[in-house]
């Protein structure tokens, strides 16, 4: 590589954290800049737990960079050709940038502004006043029947035993989890009191009430949206390729097409299916998309060709408030096996992934490694036998 490499990396989640690390622990020479609204290192994987106010969900990002990147508080408003331009007139020059803008809590039926939900820190912030003003007998309805409806209504039914908790699922709760998975998450639920109602979708949400596409209703205090996710618009507002959800397309090496410094990681991003058919937005798939796209920039710095993306699934985790849990093994395309731990061994286990995240994506990042992909793993057990 001739003279410095300027590498921008546009947000410090698990994807924008890791992959600034590894390039830093790569490219001594390289100068790694990061770009984020805060200087702070948000634990999305814990802002269930920020919510219902058993824990915190933040720590220094100063503690969680490579020494050696230089982190700038802003917010980016445009990428143009080989710059980044921040909303207070700043313009950063790149000689590679990576996209790791993360996702949010979005969506929803009607009325959704009168919900509340754990997507952000500012999501999780309001929800966590909210909860702290309710009476006791309050009620309090979570929509959305996956992990992260299941772990919010858990942790708030521990937290706040005198409020009446329900959740409220459109489809099976926990569907993601083996039949085994599904029935100790629903058994937990139902030891902490949370009523469960499955099969019925919200139709519209009002500031003391739930309305179910079957004509029912449910009254709520709090109403909390736990559905899809949402990605910034940036990449649209910059003019690159997005997908039907403002995703980022790219490559299977995690380059955008038409713009080879621009490599795109995490959850706001949209690898080809032949790659990432499989991945989900979740900490478990960005934290090896960050390191795969540093892995990419370092081969571009280099005048290689970047490998194809190839990433493979091992667990879920589910918390069921501070004392119990579930594990999910599943297979490398993250669909269930018929195995899981429950209770307080998952519990210990979930927990202990959580504080395992910060040091794999942390200074160290450059010995981090992950599974292959679904079709490498075939591959690879076909060639052993």
């Amino acid at each position: 590589m001739n003279g410095t490499r300027r590498v921008v990396v546009v947000g410090a989640g698990y994807a924008g954290v890791m992959a600034a690390n590894r390039i830093a622990a790569g490219r001594p020479e390289a100068t790694v800049t990061v770009v984020n609204p805060r200087d702070e290192f948000v634990e999305r994987v814990r802002l269930h737990q920020y919510a219902a106010d058993s824990g915190d969900a933040t720590v220094p990002l100063a503690g969680v960079l490579h020494p050696d990147v230089v982190l700038r508080v802003g917010t980016a408003d445009r990428i143009e050709d080989r710059q980044l331009l921040l909303t207070d007139g700043e313009v950063i020059d790149f000689d590679h940038l990576i996209y790791a803008v993360g996702s949010s809590t979005g969506g929803g039926p009607d009325g959704a502004e009168h919900a509340f939900a754990v997507g952000d820190l500012e999501d999780a912030e309001r929800l966590r006043t909210r909860l702290r003003d309710l009476d006791a007998g309050a009620s309090v309805v979570v929509i959305g029947g996956g992990l992260t409806g299941v772990e919010t209504a858990a942790e708030i039914a521990e937290q706040r035993p005198d409020l009446r908790v329900r959740l409220v699922s459109s489809g099976p709760v926990a569907a993601s989890l083996a039949p085994r998975g599904r029935r100790a998450v629903t058994r937990a639920l139902a030891r902490l009191g949370v009523r469960i109602r499955e099969g019925a979708r919200a139709t519209r949400i009002e500031a003391d009430r739930v309305l179910l596409d079957d004509g029912t209703e449910c009254a709520s205090a709090v109403a909390v949206w736990a559905g899809e996710f949402r990605v910034p618009d940036l990449a649209r507002r910059s003019g690159l390729p997005v997908d039907t959800q403002g995703r980022l397309r790219t490559d299977g090496a995690l380059v955008v097409p038409g713009h080879p410094t621009i490599v795109g990681v995490g959850d706001a991003v949209a690898p080809p299916d032949s790659v990432a058919g499989h991945i989900r937005m979740s900490c478990q798939a960005a934290i090896p998309l960050g390191a795969h796209g540093a892995d990419t920039v370092l081969a571009l710095l280099d005048g290689r060709d970047p490998e194809p993306l190839s990433m493979g699934f091992l667990l879920q985790c589910v918390s069921l408030g501070r004392r119990a849990g579930v594990v999910q093994f599943v297979r490398t395309d993250d669909s269930p096996r018929r195995w899981a731990l429950r209770g307080r061994t998952g519990a210990r286990v979930k927990e202990q992934v959580c504080r395992t995240t910060l040091r794999w994506i942390g200074p160290g990042a450059g010995g981090y490694r992950w599974l292959r992909g679904p079709r490498r793993a075939r591959a690879e057990q076909g060639a052993m036998v």
